[in-house]
């Protein structure tokens, strides 16, 4: 009965020293594992920061807690809302990591959708780890485009007039002589002292009608010289009839 008993008590001694020493012997091995987490990180944020965005345009994927050194082959799969069929890989890559077991990915872009990130690594148990996340970015604008209602510099908006330009059509006034009176009408130049029809008298007042008398210079010489003529042939044709008439 006592020999059971130390036999017994030996076993349960045995088993604690078994218990206690085994936390020691795994810490001091440091065995390999999925002891790590991966996160998605938009391009922007730190990459101190243990936070997953799930919703991103520019990223980078960034590990941590994985163990030192570790070698990760990643690749990235089209998973729905894309050009791509599903299971289509779209990105890869591989990574070392620190000592820290933390690392992290280049900034990358994927077109708009949703896909599914896998993270195999030396030392892994079980399946790889993954993530599955969404592109969403901005239409971008296409160069050379106008926003509607803004103007081109150095275009003039039609109907407008460029300060300083005239418009076609409209007249421009017409330089005056030095010493001419804008809009006024040429005056008949006065005649020589001595020429027929010079200033002075009733001639140059003109008459009631405010027009100017015509001048002797101006009229019709040949017609005058014609009316002389019959008017002396009248004459004589009378002197001789009268002549003739105190005979008989």
């Amino acid at each position: 009965m006592r020999r059971s008993l130390i036999s017994a008590g030996t076993l349960v001694a045995a088993m604690a020293t078994s218990l206690l020493l085994a936390p020691t012997a795994s810490a001091s091995g440091n065995p390999k594992g999925d002891n790590g987490t991966v996160k998605i990180h938009d391009s922007k944020t730190g990459e101190e920061l243990r936070k997953n965005e799930p919703k991103v345009c520019n990223f980078y994927l960034d590990a941590f807690g994985f163990d030192a050194g570790q070698k990760v082959d990643w690749h990235i799969e089209a998973w729905a809302k894309n050009d791509q069929d599903k299971g289509t890989t779209v990105k890869s890559g591989l990574l070392t990591l620190d000592t820290d077991g933390h690392e992290r990915t280049e900034d990358m872009t994927l077109p708009n959708g949703q896909y599914k990130l896998f993270w195999n690594f030396e030392g892994e148990n079980g399946k790889a780890k993954h993530k599955v996340f969404k592109t969403d970015c901005p239409p971008a604008e296409t160069p050379g485009t106008e926003t509607p209602g803004t103007e081109t510099p150095g275009t003039e908006t039609p109907g407008t007039e460029t300060p300083g330009t005239e418009t076609p059509g409209a007249g421009t006034p017409t330089p005056t002589t030095p010493g001419e009176t804008p809009g006024s009408s040429e005056s008949p130049s006065p005649n020589a002292p001595g020429e027929q029809g010079g200033t002075g008298g009733d001639d140059a007042k003109g008459d009631s009608e405010g027009n100017l008398a015509e001048t002797g210079s101006s009229a019709p010489v040949g017609a005058m010289a014609a009316v002389a003529v019959a008017l002396a042939g009248a004459g004589a044709f009378l002197v001789m009839r009268r002549r003739k008439a105190q005979q008989h």
